[in-house]
């Protein structure tokens, strides 16, 4: 019974942090708020692309090439026939599998070179950030290219590229928030009773550097859909027949652009706005995660009212 009890409370602690958070971004992060919504509908349709697609998005419609937008074509049609609106719709499918998916390697590569390294110290910290360093001298986008000629175009591929310059550049936060963790005295007494290093790592350094993490986590999708778009215009990225928005500002778009200007405008207007979403939704969650962040406003963004300071009158 006591178990049970325990975990109904937990679950129910959990369920009040959850709800007090999205409370907090609603009323403290109107702009956040906005980028919640936009992240949400961009979720939705990359989850339930083949229900809201009017079309495929590679079926040729043989007599409608380059036709603007109507109410059978909504946002009109490429030199090919092919309908614009549906091929955004599924290159929101590739932005959303490429830009978690390289998230998530690079949480684990930046949580694995971080922690080991701000606990580890010593000559392994300075091997380890001499490494970091010399990956940070490379243009980033450079060096992806790089990569990629070297393994070939592929989802996988790109996400593992992605994942891991991601996540060697970003351990720097990492290490510095293990490195301030590790001088807190119950590590310093869990340390001096024995206990093994995967147990304090597992125990006390990594749930109490969650939120730089999720922070790292969030703010990190918009610029990883942004090098995807870039890699695949460069021709780097996902290879036809899957669709990317990237790609389909390349190529074709780039030819008929001033002939047909839709075929470039709606697939920059996707990346744009979905880069803007979850770009403010990340900045919101990060200060609402972070307290250092909040300064002289209160909790729900009221400022905190002072009492005034007495005169005192000498004789």
């Amino acid at each position: 019974m006591a178990d049970i009890t325990s975990k109904k409370t937990a679950e129910k602690g959990h369920r009040n942090v959850a709800s007090d958070l999205i409370f907090r971004l609603i009323t403290e992060k109107p702009l956040g708020t906005a980028g919640f919504i936009i992240t949400v509908v961009f979720l939705a349709t990359a989850i339930f692309a083949p229900y809201i697609a009017p079309y495929a998005p590679n079926q040729i419609h043989g007599l409608s090439a380059l036709k603007g937008p109507s109410l059978q074509f909504w946002l009109g049609t490429d030199n090919l026939g092919r309908d614009l609106l549906s091929r955004i719709i599924f290159g929101a499918r590739v932005s959303v599998i490429v830009g978690l998916g390289a998230s998530v390697v690079a949480s684990a590569v930046e949580i694995t070179i971080g922690v080991l390294a701000g606990y580890i110290g010593g000559t392994f910290d300075l091997i380890v950030q001499r490494f970091v360093d010399a990956v940070m001298c490379f243009p980033g986008l450079i060096l992806m290219m790089v990569i990629i000629s070297l393994t070939g175009p592929g989802i996988v591929q790109l996400i593992l590229v992605l994942g891991i310059t991601w996540g060697i550049t970003g351990s720097r936060l990492i290490r510095g928030a293990t490195m301030t963790i590790k001088e807190n005295m119950y590590v310093q007494a869990a340390i001096s009773v024995g206990s093994p290093t995967p147990n304090i790592i597992f125990d006390h350094i990594i749930p109490n550097i969650m939120a730089p993490i999720i922070v790292q986590f969030t703010t990190r999708i918009p610029a990883i859909i942004l090098t995807e778009a870039s890699l695949s215009f460069l021709g780097f990225g996902i290879p036809p027949p899957a669709v990317s928005w990237g790609a389909m500002l390349s190529g074709s778009a780039r030819t008929y652009m001033y002939k047909d200007p839709w075929m470039a405008f709606w697939p920059g207007l996707a990346l744009s706005l979905v880069v803007y979403g979850v770009s403010m939704f990340g900045d919101a969650l990060r200060d609402l995660l972070d307290p250092r962040l909040r300064g002289g406003i209160g909790r729900y963004g009221t400022k905190v009212r002072r009492k005034p300071k007495e005169l005192k009158i000498e004789h």
